[in-house]
């Protein structure tokens, strides 16, 4: 450790993104670097940007600019899907020092390293941009975020074979990988020893795991069920055509997967979906949600959707607002479409207007609001698990139950990092479940032996 540098990082995106800072600033670390916060003036920045964001440009320009404004001289890096697609346009960002593609982000802390010592010997280098073809790209980096005693994020999968019309993380990501069963539970147990209670499972598809491997996520999660230390397992998301009926029988009679699903739909409409070049169509994704809420009536699931991509009329749009109403789904994250280089999308001639847009958008997310409440209503005057968070926010504390229900108790140190259960007994105006300890000792054993057998 030749030096007491410090640097801070940003991350822009998805939590498969936030894995990997971690593991970035794990390297930077053992490098004898210092994380500090952002604030503290570091010496270097680390950008970790996204290609689904919106404007995602803008966002790189306005960080760049926010961190010269906490220091000057800092050095400022950036990695990232964006920096893969763009990153020449980035290098080219007045105050980037470095860029690296998604084949060289791994090697953070040599190339900063490299560029450092060139400045300090008098060498006034210019912007750097250092990538390689996506097609080149053919390893996969297990990571996981470290910041966090209660949940961890692990990266179980990179990369996509699919080439949705409207996508580019094939194109920032690569082609589908991942590592092998063995591994993953190594990771898994690592983990565990930290003393981290929840683990959620996250890639970009991540139901595809095992290609190259003659293994599947089906094998992974049962392997994963037999991890000693770990109380949860979620998966963050699973595409519809992927979770099969062995996946949700698995889960519903698991120790530790929680009934939690995220499945993306995108669309409700089967003409949108097909442009899209979706591998399922509704009547798949409406038995999917069947099946699940069969076997889990108490199962939370939640939907993807996107608003406006090219040949949505007003009457497809209805047909999605519709077929959100008709299936048993609990919240949506909502995206308003916007174009992508590189996509067979943009070059559809029939978009919509970025104000049909936001008002679809708009619809939808009042919708998701409606459909949440419904669903935390339904478990009013049950007893449910409870994961609690450290955080104290005005003498509170946070937590969520298996079936991602957000509750809210008085703080209590003593049941930081713990699964305890919790009677829930209204919604506050934050949208959070208001819980209690159930009081009496049949009481509680009645509401644990429910909890369980739900």
């Amino acid at each position: 450790m030749r030096h007491s540098r410090t640097v801070a990082f940003h991350t822009l995106g998805c939590k498969l993104n936030f894995s990997e800072t971690s593991t970035l600033a794990r390297s930077l670390e053992e490098a004898g670097y210092a994380k500090v916060r952002q604030e503290d003036r570091p010496d270097v920045f680390v950008l970790n940007t996204c290609s689904v964001t919106e404007n995602a440009d803008k966002e790189c320009r306005r960080h760049v600019r926010r961190f010269q404004g906490i220091n000057p001289d800092a050095f400022i890096a950036v990695v990232g899907c964006y920096a893969q697609l763009k990153p020449e346009e980035i290098a080219s960002i007045p105050g980037v020092d470095l860029v690296l593609g998604a084949n060289e982000k791994f090697d953070l802390a040599s190339h900063v390293d490299r560029k450092l010592a060139s400045a300090e010997a008098g060498l006034h280098e210019r912007s750097e941009a250092i990538f390689s073809p996506i097609k080149d790209l053919k390893h996969f980096v297990p990571s996981y975020n470290a910041n966090d005693r209660t949940r961890t994020f692990l990266k179980v999968q990179d990369g996509c074979d699919y080439f949705c019309s409207f996508c580019t993380i094939p194109l920032a990501r690569g082609r589908s990988r991942s590592a092998t069963i063995a591994q993953t539970v190594e990771l898994a147990n690592d983990i565990a020893a930290s003393g981290v209670k929840e683990i959620v499972l996250t890639g970009v598809n991540t139901g595809d795991f095992g290609r190259g491997h003659d293994q599947n996520f089906l094998q992974l999660i049962e392997a994963l069920d037999q991890v000693d230390g770990i109380e949860r397992f979620r998966i963050s998301s699973i595409e519809p055509n992927l979770c099969h009926d062995g996946v949700i029988d698995f889960v519903a009679t698991s120790n530790r997967f929680a009934p939690h699903f995220h499945m993306p739909l995108q669309s409700g409409s089967d003409v949108i979906l097909q442009r899209m070049r979706r591998r399922y169509d509704t009547t798949l994704y409406a038995e999917r949600v069947a099946r699940i809420k069969e076997r889990m009536p108490h199962a939370c699931i939640g939907v993807d959707v996107i608003t406006g991509t090219p040949g949505e009329t007003d009457e497809e749009f209805l047909k999605t607002h519709e077929f959100l109403r008709s299936i048993a789904v609990d919240y949506l994250h909502v995206f308003t479409y916007s174009e992508r280089a590189n996509t067979t999308a943009v070059r559809m001639d029939d978009s919509v207007p970025m104000e049909t847009r936001r008002d679809r958008t708009k619809q939808l997310r009042i919708l998701s609001n409606k459909l949440q409440r419904a669903f935390y209503q339904e478990h009013l005057g049950t007893t449910r698990n409870v994961l609690f968070e450290a955080e104290e926010n005005d003498g509170q504390m946070l937590g969520f139950t298996d079936n991602y229900l957000r509750v809210t108790m008085p703080f209590d140190k003593s049941h930081v990092n713990t699964i305890t259960p919790v009677k829930l007994l209204r919604i506050d105006g934050d949208g959070h479940i208001i819980g209690e300890y159930p009081t009496s000792p049949t009481a509680t054993t009645a509401n644990c032996q429910l909890a369980t057998a739900n």
